[in-house]
This record gives C-alpha cells, structure tokens and sequence, in this order.
C-alpha cells in the first residue's frame, strides 16, 4: 500500500513495476507487485503516519529551512539511527 509520494507515483517506478510483473508473468516464477494507492487525503489510512507525525515535528523548525544534510541528521538523531551516507544519483 502507498501513499502519493513522488517517487510512489512516478513514471518510472510505474514502468518499473510493470515490466517486472511482465517478466514473472512470462517466466511463471516469482511474485508479481499490486499497488494499492491511499487515497491522497487520507493519511489516517497509512499507518505510518503516526510515527512520521512525530519525527516531523522534532525535527522542523518553523521559522527556517534546514538544509537536507540538516534534515538528515536530525532525523537519525532522533530516531536513534546511524548516518550513512547518501547513494550517488544514478547517471543516465
């Protein structure tokens, strides 16, 4: 079950998921993947909300932005994670 984040909804998971359910089809082998999408205003359905609800909040600040290497380790701070670094963005 996903919300509508970008990366949920973009092309190219889509056509990702596609292609894999194609593959399994062919091949007979393996699970095939089934999006069921939340509906976009109803975070009350994913039941990840409520952890988010209170990273979000010890995290921001309201009267600034922070920058993501700010975000992110206040992040782990909070949920008491390691930080790793960060994957290179794929090249095309």
């Amino acid at each position: 079950m996903w919300d509508n984040t970008a990366w949920h909804v973009s092309g190219r998971v889509r056509r990702w998921i596609a292609a894999h359910n194609r593959r399994v089809r062919r091949a007979g082998v393996g699970c095939r993947i089934r999006v069921c999408g939340l509906p976009v205003k109803a975070p009350w359905l994913n039941p990840i909300e409520p952890k988010w609800v209170h990273g979000k909040r010890a995290i921001v600040e309201p009267d600034r932005k922070l920058t993501a290497d700010g975000v992110r380790k206040r992040a782990c701070d909070y949920y008491g994670c390691a930080l790793h670094p960060t994957l290179p963005k794929p090249q095309p």
